[in-house]
């Protein structure tokens, strides 16, 4: 898929565990884990607005778009 998540990317920057992560965005830990591999079909607004307030960070910095290799 070319979409890739960096969700664990900010949590190491920001010194973060998956779990205290979860708790504070109100999202189970099964669910962040799915978007954490890139196996969740979509991810609504409001829990990226979540994201980027828990992880002070912006949406560019929790998603980025590569481009399918040729084969």
């Amino acid at each position: 898929m070319p979409i890739i998540v960096n969700v664990d990317v900010m949590l190491a920057k920001r010194k973060m565990t998956s779990i205290q992560l979860a708790n504070k965005i109100g999202l189970s830990p099964v669910n962040l884990s799915i978007l954490k591999t890139g196996k969740a079909k979509g991810i609504r607004f409001s829990t990226l607005d979540a994201l980027c307030e828990a992880l002070d960070c912006q949406p560019g910095d929790l998603l980025e778009y590569r481009a399918p290799e040729e084969e």
